[in-house]
């Protein structure tokens, strides 16, 4: 246990000093996170043996083991997200929060899938069409925590960052669906079934696609259900201190409801943590007056709990994979298409829905980040034939994405005017230049 603390205190010191130093070089806090991660764990620190001691990670088995942090720190992510689908934003951009984060997922799919079909033809013996299939659908997800965190270092505000922070929510929705329904095809690919007969293609695609947005209600109705009976609670409570622990409480008790897994006859049913607890906060926000006040409060109480779930995300990236040419060859291909659809998708999307310039031209750069959803995705399709390479795969895409990606969401945001350039700061001071700045 000792060890344990020892550990985890270690983590969040080094993220800390670390952001001291990525300050120095306009780097965003989250990279500077995950950088500290990454030489604590296994492939830097952890191999000097200090591990015993409580500093740094032996083993990537190690890390995993403190996996309940990070699913505790996705949930608070979740629940703060969902406090930016109050009904007044949604009746001016939800529908093209909506169209925007359908439109986007789905060309970004149809594009990585292109792309690894063409190169399955090409190389049979690299990837299968199966894989390639599945990969194109682990493509829409994006890293909602790695967006909200760069938002709130840099205070980022205006248009973009309101719909972005809207589609990063819907996007993974859309994912979940786009891969159910991918891999129920890759599922039967493999075995032999489509072949035979095409249509059922188009039946197993339907098929899973209803199915899931079943799902999608039943979990947004768990979390309505917790956000209503929060707001409920919260009457009892007149200190702020109460009603913020309440508040601590149902985001863990949605965490810990949304690990719950159960069979209905032949189908294995779950949770999705995002969606239950984004859906907790968003009713919880609507319908609670003092709402506003009581996230800002739990925003800078689950801070250092944030930063460890980033510290934890870089110590288990593993640079194994660097060792393998066809997994940089298939990830090369998967980064660049991903890239092309986010961008191009973002752009499309937002020019048919009427979005302003900076939002067509900036919005596909700050959707680029992928983690957490995707490695679940990839863990899913683990049971492929050739599912170690779809996993090595994402591996790869995440470590590029995670380490570049809160940068060029910084530099989008900066360059649409919605972050204002650094100056001199400190806790009791705004965030305000040195000297004039224009931002034409």
């Amino acid at each position: 246990m000792e060890q344990l603390l020892i550990c985890l205190s270690a983590a969040l010191i080094a993220g800390l000093l670390m952001s001291r130093l990525a300050k120095a070089i306009h780097l965003p806090a989250v990279t500077s996170y995950l950088l500290a991660g990454l030489l604590l764990g296994p492939f830097f620190l952890g191999r000097l043996g200090l591990s015993d001691f409580g500093i740094g990670f032996g083993t990537l088995e190690q890390v995993d083991s403190l996996s309940l942090i990070t699913q505790v720190a996705l949930g608070f992510i979740a629940f703060v997200i969902g406090n930016e689908f109050r009904l007044s934003a949604l009746e001016s951009m939800g529908k093209q929060a909506i169209t925007v984060g359908i439109l986007q997922a789905v060309m970004t799919t149809a594009l990585v899938d292109a792309a690894l079909v063409i190169l399955h033809f090409i190389r049979p013996d690299i990837i299968s069409m199966a894989s390639a299939i599945t990969l194109g659908a682990i493509a829409a997800a994006t890293a909602p925590a790695a967006t909200l965190m760069v938002v709130k270092q840099y205070k980022a505000d205006g248009p973009l960052t309101r719909l972005l922070l809207m589609v990063v929510a819907i996007d993974d929705a859309v994912g979940l669906v786009l891969f159910s329904a991918s891999f129920g095809i890759a599922n039967a690919l493999e075995q032999g079934r489509i072949d035979a007969i095409s249509i059922l293609v188009f039946f197993a695609f339907f098929g899973h696609l209803l199915r899931n947005l079943q799902f999608c209600r039943l979990k947004m109705g768990l979390g309505a259900a917790a956000g209503f009976a929060l707001n409920q609670l919260e009457i009892y409570f007149h200190s702020r201190s109460k009603r913020m622990s309440l508040s601590v409480a149902f985001v863990l008790l949605t965490v810990g409801l949304s690990m719950v897994t159960f069979d209905i006859g032949p189908i294995h049913c779950g949770f999705s943590l995002l969606l239950v607890c984004m859906m907790t906060g968003t009713v919880f926000c609507n319908i609670c007056p003092t709402s506003d006040e009581l996230m800002d409060r739990l925003d800078r109480w689950v801070s250092p709990v944030n930063i460890l779930f980033f510290v934890l995300s870089g110590a288990e990236l593993d640079l194994n994979i660097l060792s393998d040419p066809l997994v940089l060859l298939i990830g090369v291909v998967y980064i660049a298409f991903r890239s092309l659809g986010k961008i191009s998708g973002a752009f499309v999307s937002g020019r048919a829905t009427h979005c302003s310039r900076n939002i067509q031209k900036y919005l596909g750069i700050t959707l680029l980040p992928q983690a957490g959803v995707a490695l679940g995705m990839a863990a899913e399709a683990a049971e492929l034939s050739d599912g170690h390479m779809v996993r090595n795969v994402v591996l790869f895409s995440v470590l590029v994405y995670e380490l570049v990606g809160p940068t060029l969401t910084k530099l989008a945001l900066t360059a649409a005017g919605e972050i204002i350039p650094e100056g001199r700061t400190n806790a009791r001071m705004a965030n305000k230049p040195e000297f004039p700045v224009s931002l034409d």
